[in-house]
C-alpha cells in the first residue's frame, strides 16, 4: 500500500482507503456491527489505515463503530469524518426526506454555520473517541451559510488542535475557488468511478492546478462495477441504490454489459473485477485516495489486493476504449 499526501496539507492518507458509509447501515439495508467493526480492524492491519466516515452515517453509528474498531491503534489510522448533514433541526437547505435505522421518518438538512460547524465537531470527536480528527469535511454545500464562514469555522478548529486540515466534500470548481479565499483546504471528496467520470471536465484540472488533492468514492458505483448484480436483483428494505441513474434501465443493462466485457481483462490478469475497478481509478490523473466500503472483513481483504499489481499501458487502452464506448442516460 502507497501512501499520499493530501494537497498542501502533511496528512498522509492510503492510496485506498476504508469507507465507513455501509457500517452506519442507513441506505444501505442495514450492517452487522461486530462485522463492521472487525472490517476496519481488518483494513488498518493491513495498511489501509485511512478511515472516511461521517456524523449523518447511520446518524452517529458509523463514527461510534470507527472508534471501537481504531481504539488502541488511533497512531496508526488516518481519520477522515465529515459534518455539515444535519437532522435534528430544520435550518439551512433541505435536502431530502428519510428514515433513520428505526424507521422513523425525518428530514436532511444541509448547515454549516460556524456555530453549528464547531459544536458538530466536539460530537463527532465524542463518537470517535479521540481528541483530533485528521480531515475534517464539509458533507455537501450549503447554499444558505456564505462558504467564508465555513471555513473559518475549519480554520479556527485547526488553531484549537481539534482537527489537523479542513476540506470539502462534493464542491463544484467555483465552490473551492471561493473557499481558498479563506481556507487552504487539503482536499475535495468527490464521486467518480469508470462510469461516473464528470469531475474529469473541471475539478480535476482545478485541483490538479491548486494543489487539492481528490478523495474519489463510489469508485464501484455502489457495488454495480463488482459483478455481482444482474438484472431483477432483489434489494433490501432501506436500500436506496435501485433508486439512483446507474441502477435504472437502460443504464443498468449497459453497464452489466461492461462488466462482462471487464471482467475478460480482470480475469487475464487474475484479478477481481472489483480490484481491476479500483486500480484504475486510484492510477487516474489528480486521484489521490480511492475510498472502498466493505461490510467484512472479508470484503477488506478484496479490496486490498487492488494495490497489488500495476495496469499495463495495453491494459489501460482496452479500458479506456471500453469506458469510450459506454453511453449512458443522464436524465432518468
Amino acid at each position: 500500500m502507497e501512501y499520499r499526501t493530501l494537497g498542501k496539507s502533511e496528512i498522509q492518507v492510503s492510496e485506498i482507503a476504508f469507507g465507513a458509509w455501509a457500517i452506519g447501515g442507513w441506505l444501505w439495508g442495514g450492517a452487522d456491527a461486530k462485522d463492521a467493526i472487525r472490517a476496519v480492524e481488518t483494513a488498518i492491519d493491513h495498511g489501509m489505515t485511512t478511515i472516511d466516515t461521517a456524523a449523518v452515517y447511520g446518524f452517529g453509528l458509523s463514527e461510534e463503530l470507527v472508534a471501537k474498531a481504531v481504539k488502541g491503534k488511533r497512531d496508526k489510522a488516518q481519520i477522515l469524518t465529515k459534518f455539515g448533514m444535519i437532522w435534528d433541526e430544520k435550518k439551512g437547505k433541505f435536502y431530502f426526506s428519510t428514515q433513520d435505522n428505526n424507521g422513523k421518518d425525518i428530514d436532511i438538512y444541509a448547515y454549516s454555520s460556524k456555530e453549528r460547524v464547531l459544536a458538530d465537531c466536539d460530537r463527532s470527536l465524542k463518537n470517535l473517541g479521540t481528541d483530533y480528527i485528521d480531515l475534517y469535511q464539509i458533507h455537501w454545500p450549503d447554499a444558505t451559510t456564505p462558504v467564508s464562514e465555513t471555513m473559518e469555522a475549519l480554520e479556527l478548529l485547526i488553531s484549537k488542535g481539534k482537527i489537523r486540515a479542513g476540506a470539502v466534500s462534493n464542491y463544484s470548481h467555483d465552490l473551492m475557488a471561493e473557499a481558498l479565499k479563506t481556507l487552504q483546504i487539503a482536499s475535495n471528496q468527490i464521486p467518480y468511478s469508470m462510469v461516473n467520470r464528470e469531475i474529469e471536465k473541471e475539478i480535476v484540472p482545478y485541483c490538479i492546478d491548486n494543489n487539492i488533492g481528490i478523495l474519489a468514492y463510489s469508485p464501484l458505483q455502489r457495488g454495480l462495477l463488482t459483478g455481482k448484480f444482474k438484472k431483477g436483483h432483489s434489494f433490501g428494505d432501506g436500500d436506496s441504490r435501485p433508486d439512483t441513474p446507474y441502477y435504472k434501465e437502460p443504464n443498468l443493462s449497459r453497464i452489466i454489459d461492461l462488466t462482462v466485457k471487464l471482467k475478460v481483462i480482470a480475469d487475464e490478469r487474475s484479478v477481481t473485477l472489483s480490484q481491476l475497478a479500483l486500480n484504475w481509478t486510484k492510477e487516474q490523473p489528480g486521484i489521490t485516495c480511492v475510498l472502498a466500503g466493505a461490510r467484512n472483513p472479508e470484503q477488506v481483504l478484496d479490496n486490498v489486493k487492488a494495490v497489488d499489481f500495476k495496469l499495463t499501458g495495453e491494459e489501460m487502452k482496452k479500458i479506456n476504449d471500453l469506458l469510450a464506448d459506454l453511453k449512458l442516460e443522464t436524465r432518468i
